[in-house]
C-alpha cells in the first residue's frame, strides 16, 4: 500500500483492527438528559438515604440558633433584652430570622426537603420489603463448606435399622424433618430443597430488622407530619400579670401571640385567670447558696364555665386550664409609681414590671407619662430589693428578697415617640431627641425613693411617689412592692401524637439494632450407609453471634436426633481430618449470594 493513500485505508489494513473498524475523535458525547431527565436525576438524588441523613444532620444544625438566641414565641422579654444589649447587631440577626428560627423560611425549606426525602426513600423500600416477605428462602448452596460459619457432622443409622442405602436415605430425610421443626421453633421461615440422596432445609429470619428500620423512618415521617399540621392549630401567647391583675383568654388581652395559620380569633377557650400572689423562697444569709432563689409559685384563681378554682403555676409544673397549658417563664418586682401634676392631680399611676438584671433582682424599668404634664416625661428606673452601697456611692442589690427596697429614677422630657404610629416596646425608652434632667451627665442627682416616699420632679413638672403596698400595720417591707409573673399560655393538641410517634421511632430503632438478619442451611446426604450432616449460616451485615448460633443449632439438632433414636453420632469431620494434610485452598467467598 502506498503512503499517499488515506488514513482510513491504512487503518483498515492494520492486522490488529477489525475490518469494519471506524476511528472516532477523542471527545465523548453523552446523551442529553433533557428537562424530564434532570428532574428524574434530581428526585433520585433527593430520595437517597444518604441525602436523608445529610438533611437530618442539617436540620439538627439549623436548630442550634434556636437554643442560642431567645425566641419570640417562647421568650419575648429575652428578645427585648437582647435588642437592648446589642442595638447594632440585632437588626442583622433579626433579618436572618435567628429570633424566629422555627418559623423562618430556611428552616421550613430544610424541614420540607427532609420530609420529601424520607417519603421518597421509604416507599420503595416498603415495596421491596413486602416482596421479600412473600419470597421463599433461597435455595441451599451446593458447597456449604465455602461459608465461614460451617460445621459438619457424620452420623450412622441406628443398629436396628440396618445399613441399607434406602434406610440411610430415610434417616437423612428424617434428620432434615427434625431440623425443619427445630428451625421453625427458633422463628425461622423454612423451605425444603431435596434432590436425590441429598436433603436440605433453607431457613431465614430477621425480617423484623428491616421492619423496625422502616418503622423508624415512618415514625419520623409521622413526627414531621404531626408537627407540621399540629403547628397550624396551635398557639403560644405571653402575658405579664402583676399581683391582683386578671387575664381574660382573648386575643386582645395577650402581650404577644404566635398562632398557627388555622387558629382563628374565636379559637380561644373562654376563661379568666387572676394572679393572687407570687411566692418565692430564698436561701437565708449565712447558709450555703445564700441569696439563691428556691421554689417559685404563682398562685392564681381561675374562672372557667362559671366555676372558680385556685391553682399554682411552678417551674416545670404547668397548670392545665381548658385545653391550654400555663407555664411560668419569669418573675420580678412591679413597683407602683404615681405621678402628679403641680396641682396634685394624678396623671399616671401603675404597677410597672421591672426586668431583673442579675440574680439579686436588681431590676430595670421604664415609665412613660405622655399626657397631663407640661411636657411628655419618661422615667428610667432601677429597683434594688435589698439596697447596698459601694465605695463609689453606687447602689446594688445584696439579696433578692425585700428587706430594704430603693427605687432610683432618671427623668427625661421630650417626644416619647408614641404618637407616630410606630410600635414601641414598653420596656425601652428611646431617648433620642429627649432631654435628660437628672442622673449622670447632669447637675441634678437621680431621684431616690423608699416605699411611701414622694419627690419633686425637676423644672416644676410635678411630683412622683413610690407607693407602699404593705398592709396597714405591717412592720417590715416584705410586702411593700408587688411582684409580677410572666406566663406563657400554650396550646398544642398534637403533643400526644408526637410522643406516640417518637416512642414508635425508638421502638423501631431498637428492633433494627438488635434483631440480626440470618440465613441458615442444614443439609443431609446419604452415602455408603452413613449420613453426612452439614450446617452453615450467613448474616446480612455484621453479626458477632453467628458462630455461636451455629454451634447451638448443631448441638440442639444432635440432642433431637438422639432423642428420636434413628441415628447415632460419630466424631465430626474436623476431628477425624488428617492434620498433616495440606489445607485446601480457600474457595471464592459466597457470603454475598442472595
Amino acid at each position: 500500500m502506498t503512503k499517499n493513500k488515506g488514513a482510513a485505508n491504512s487503518d483498515s489494513s492494520d492486522p490488529l483492527r477489525p475490518s469494519d473498524h471506524v476511528d472516532g475523535d477523542d471527545s465523548i458525547t453523552q446523551p442529553r438528559l433533557g428537562f424530564v431527565g434532570w428532574l428524574r436525576w434530581g428526585w433520585r438524588q433527593l430520595t437517597s438515604m444518604r441525602t436523608a441523613l445529610i438533611l437530618l444532620l442539617v436540620l439538627a444544625i439549623a436548630a442550634i440558633p434556636g437554643s442560642i438566641f431567645p425566641q419570640r414565641m417562647a421568650d419575648p422579654n429575652g428578645v427585648t433584652q437582647w435588642e437592648r444589649d446589642n442595638p447594632d447587631l440585632f437588626p442583622v440577626l433579626d433579618g436572618l430570622k435567628l429570633f424566629d428560627v422555627y418559623l423562618s423560611p430556611w428552616f421550613s425549606a430544610i424541614y420540607l426537603l427532609l420530609f420529601a426525602s424520607l417519603v421518597g426513600c421509604v416507599i420503595p423500600r416498603i415495596k421491596h420489603h413486602a416482596k421479600a416477605l412473600r419470597a421463599r428462602p433461597p435455595r441451599t448452596p451446593a458447597r456449604l463448606q465455602r461459608l465461614e460459619d460451617y460445621r459438619a457432622v457424620t452420623r450412622d443409622p441406628a443398629a436396628d435399622s440396618g445399613t441399607k442405602t434406602g434406610d440411610a436415605e430415610a434417616e437423612a430425610a428424617a434428620s432434615i424433618d427434625v431440623a425443619t421443626k427445630q428451625l421453625k421453633a427458633l422463628g425461622y421461615r423454612v423451605e425444603r430443597y431435596d434432590r436425590g440422596r441429598t436433603f436440605s432445609v433453607s431457613a431465614e429470619r430477621g425480617y423484623w430488622r428491616e421492619t423496625g428500620n422502616l418503622l423508624f423512618h415512618l415514625a419520623l415521617v409521622g413526627v414531621l407530619v404531626t408537627v407540621g399540621i399540629g403547628g397550624g392549630f396551635s398557639y403560644t401567647g405571653q402575658r405579664v400579670l402583676v399581683e391582683g391583675e386578671t387575664f381574660a383568654n382573648t386575643l386582645l388581652d395577650y402581650d404577644s401571640m404566635n398562632r398557627g395559620r388555622f387558629v382563628g380569633d374565636d379559637a380561644f377557650a373562654p376563661y379568666s385567670m387572676r394572679l393572687d400572689s407570687f411566692d418565692v423562697t430564698y436561701q437565708p444569709f449565712g447558709e450555703p447558696g445564700s441569696g439563691q432563689a428556691g421554689d417559685f409559685s404563682a398562685n392564681v384563681t381561675v374562672q372557667e364555665n362559671g366555676e372558680e378554682r385556685t391553682g399554682s403555676v411552678k417551674v416545670n409544673e404547668p397548670l392545665g386550664v381548658a385545653d391550654d397549658d400555663v407555664f411560668l417563664l419569669g418573675n420580678g418586682y412591679a413597683p407602683t409609681v404615681t405621678v402628679r401634676d403641680p396641682e396634685g392631680n394624678v396623671v399616671f399611676t401603675n404597677s410597672t414590671p421591672f426586668l431583673p438584671q442579675d440574680n439579686n433582682m436588681t431590676s430595670l424599668g421604664v415609665l412613660k407619662v405622655p399626657d397631663g404634664l407640661a411636657e411628655q416625661v419618661g422615667l428610667v428606673g432601677f429597683f434594688y430589693p435589698t439596697t447596698g452601697v459601694l465605695e463609689s456611692g453606687a447602689f446594688f442589690s445584696a439579696y433578692g428578697d425585700l428587706t430594704n427596697p430603693t427605687l432610683t429614677l432618671d427623668v427625661y422630657t421630650g417626644d416619647l415617640g408614641i404618637n407616630e404610629g410606630v410600635p414601641r416596646s414598653v420596656y425601652v425608652l428611646d431617648t433620642t431627641g429627649m432631654t435628660k434632667l437628672t442622673g449622670r451627665t447632669t447637675d441634678v442627682e437621680s431621684i431616690e425613693l423608699a416605699p411611701g416616699q414622694t419627690a419633686q420632679l425637676p423644672n416644676g413638672l410635678g411630683s412622683v411617689t413610690f407607693e407602699d403596698e404593705s398592709p396597714a400595720g405591717a412592720a417590715d417591707a416584705s410586702q411593700s412592692v408587688k411582684r409580677f409573673a410572666s406566663l406563657q399560655i400554650h396550646r398544642d393538641e398534637s403533643g400526644v401524637w408526637v410522643l406516640g410517634f417518637a416512642l414508635l421511632a425508638l421502638g423501631g430503632l431498637m428492633i433494627a439494632l438488635f434483631v440480626p438478619r440470618r440465613r441458615v442451611w442444614v443439609k443431609a446426604t446419604a452415602h455408603d450407609g452413613e449420613i453426612a450432616l452439614e450446617y452453615a449460616a450467613l448474616a446480612r451485615g455484621e453479626d458477632p453471634t453467628l458462630a455461636a448460633a451455629v454451634e447451638d443449632l448443631v448441638a440442639g439438632h444432635a440432642r433431637l436426633l438422639d432423642a428420636a433414636g434413628g441415628t447415632t453420632a460419630r466424631p465430626t469431620i474436623d476431628d477425624t481430618a488428617d492434620e498433616s494434610a495440606e489445607p485446601e485452598a480457600p474457595a471464592t467467598d459466597t457470603r454475598k449470594v442472595d
